[in-house]
């Protein structure tokens, strides 16, 4: 203002030239229902509106996506990838508004919700909601997760208060029960990962397989366990150069076959009722060459010095960064990306507050938790030649209290063999090879039930010790 300028956000420029715009994602929002939810709708509301009081909040506006999901206990498949659906909520402290589009919810979820005292409105009221608020009500919203538009509903006299949602912290500490579900999901995400990895060994050199038949084998393995929903993200299976960009995609206009000698890199993850999985695998095609091996073995010193550590609870995570880094940085190389994000639990691959990376800021909120699922996914990436990176979900821990305080530290969710054919074993310490011997003893226990035949063959010779 102070500069002639003015702000005006009411006008919706597109309108008059994006004459084909698609309106409001129009699939059916579902319930979660238990097992696989394992705290009431209502529990959830009391728990937010416990923090809305602690702030003196009297209404508190939420539009992120993740948040609504698992405050209702409801899902959707608006966003791909993300089991949400597009809408807005208003929390009062004793009654509950969700804005979706019409036809949506059917009148038995709708009488459901009635039930919890959540009503359902129209996904437009929504502005008109926040228009409505008397000047007596104070506002708990999250300045980060709305749009300016919700600014400008609002009678800027309103008195408000900002600060993170209440949801976001607590979905992000999942309970003993929701962990339980966690680990269910990942061993049947594992024995998916066997069976496609006994198929792709056994069909490399005998038939064409690129980087999108990596995509279609993995997903069909995943499509064929118990309450498998659809994958978490789009698959990224990157051949030598092409694994050297982390987030690389291939397309049927620009892919690699997979042939010759290299290693081939797979990020993928599946969504289950119980959970959200994410795993990177990087694997032998013919024999990697010894500076392959260097790589492969820095990044997996890299994440079994995460996996290891323990640390006070409260801890800001990007602090715990460099104990990744640390072995990667004493073999002169670094990565571009973060070593580790938050994982919701049946919601989205990537979830906060907290985040493995040097590069964010240690706030408060970043404090890791008991409960929380984070992923552990350093790597080395040399451009034009091939990319390493191995990924395991871990999930904070309590480890033990003294008269110092409270220590967590880290339980591996993750259920995969690590391609020992790619390391270099005179880089690793006595130590390290009893972790990964130690892990391979646990994927070896928890999958064999799940597999037969080569899927098991393969899982017994991926985990014989080092």
């Amino acid at each position: 203002a102070a500069s002639g300028a003015t702000l005006e956000i009411r006008a919706d420029l597109l309108d008059g030239i994006w004459t084909d715009r698609a309106g409001l994602p129009s699939a059916a929002i579902y319930e979660h229902v238990a097992p696989q939810a394992c705290v009431a709708r209502a529990d959830k509301l009391a728990q937010v509106r416990a923090a809305m009081r602690a702030h003196g909040a009297d209404v508190h506006f939420i539009s992120t996506l993740d948040d609504i999901a698992w405050l209702l206990n409801l899902r959707g498949a608006d966003v791909d990838y993300n089991p949400v659906f597009v809408g807005h909520a208003l929390i009062g402290l004793d009654h509950a508004t969700l804005f979706v589009a019409d036809g949506k919810i059917d009148a038995a979820l709708r009488a459901t919700l009635a039930a919890d005292g959540v009503e359902v409105a129209d996904y437009a009221q929504a502005a008109d909601a926040l228009a409505s608020l008397e000047l007596d009500q104070k506002l708990l919203i999250d300045p980060a997760r709305v749009t300016c538009g919700v600014f400008h509903a609002m009678d800027p006299a309103v008195p408000r208060v900002e600060a993170i949602n209440p949801s976001t912290l607590l979905k992000s500490r999942k309970t003993d029960a929701e962990l339980a579900n966690v680990r269910h999901a990942m061993a049947q995400d594992g024995a998916a990962l066997c069976e496609f990895f006994a198929w792709f060994e056994g069909a490399l050199g005998n038939q064409r397989i690129t980087e999108l038949t990596i995509d279609e084998q993995i997903t069909a393995a995943r499509a064929r366990r118990p309450d498998y929903v659809c994958p978490s993200f789009a698959t990224i299976a990157g051949f030598n150069a092409n694994g050297a960009m982390p987030h690389y995609r291939a397309t049927a206009e620009s892919h690699a076959t997979i042939e010759g000698d290299g290693l081939l890199l797979i990020d993928s993850g599946g969504q289950y009722l119980g959970g959200t999985t994410d795993i990177t695998r990087v694997v032998a095609v013919g024999a990697p060459s010894a500076d392959q091996k260097v790589d492969f073995t820095l990044v997996l010193k890299g994440m079994i010095a995460l996996s290891r550590a323990s640390f006070p609870r409260g801890t800001p995570s990007p602090m715990l960064d460099a104990i990744a880094r640390a072995p990667i940085w004493e073999g002169g190389a670094e990565y571009g990306h973060g070593t580790g994000h938050g994982v919701g639990y049946f919601l989205n691959v990537h979830e906060g507050p907290q985040v493995i990376s040097y590069r964010a800021a240690p706030g408060p909120h970043t404090a890791m938790e008991p409960g929380m699922i984070t992923s552990n996914e350093p790597g080395i990436y040399r451009p034009g030649r091939w990319g390493v990176r191995i990924e395991n979900l871990v999930a904070n821990r309590a480890w033990l209290t003294s008269e110092l305080g409270e220590f967590l530290c880290f339980e591996t969710l993750t259920l995969c063999p690590i391609d020992t054919r790619c390391i270099e074993p005179s880089l690793l310490r006595a130590d390290e090879i009893a972790w990964l011997n130690d892990y391979h003893k646990t994927v070896l226990e928890r999958l064999s039930p799940l597999v037969e035949g080569e899927a098991l063959a393969w899982l017994e010779r991926r985990t014989a010790a080092i």
